[in-house]
């Protein structure tokens, strides 16, 4: 079975070098109307909208997870609310960090 993957794989790739329009790359980019960027990609990019979604992310993920830990308190105990302080407090930490550095400005 992998001799007739491979061979068809193969054979695909003959097809399509003999019926292929042209084989040289192209010399434009696909971006930016052919020109050459005067920047880096990441940098065209608003970068708050990065740190905004992971602050979605990390708070959606801890609502996902309320429900079990109240299941989890209630067998465990006290370790239990304690880790999941530890972990709210990681996560404020991660906000008043990015609050610092201006992450969250909208100017």
């Amino acid at each position: 079975m992998a001799a007739v993957a491979a061979a068809a794989v193969a054979l695909l790739y003959l097809v399509h070098r003999y019926t292929a329009v042209a084989a040289a790359p192209l010399r434009a980019g696909p971006f930016l109307s052919g020109h050459r960027p005067a920047q880096h990609a990441v940098s065209r990019f608003h970068v708050r909208w990065y740190v905004l979604t992971l602050l979605f992310l990390a708070f959606d993920v801890e609502m996902l997870f309320m429900y079990p830990w109240a299941l989890v308190v209630a067998r465990v105990g006290t370790s239990s609310v304690v880790e999941m302080f530890g972990f709210l407090g990681v996560l404020m930490a991660g906000v008043v960090y990015a609050w610092r550095e201006g992450a969250l400005r909208w100017s």
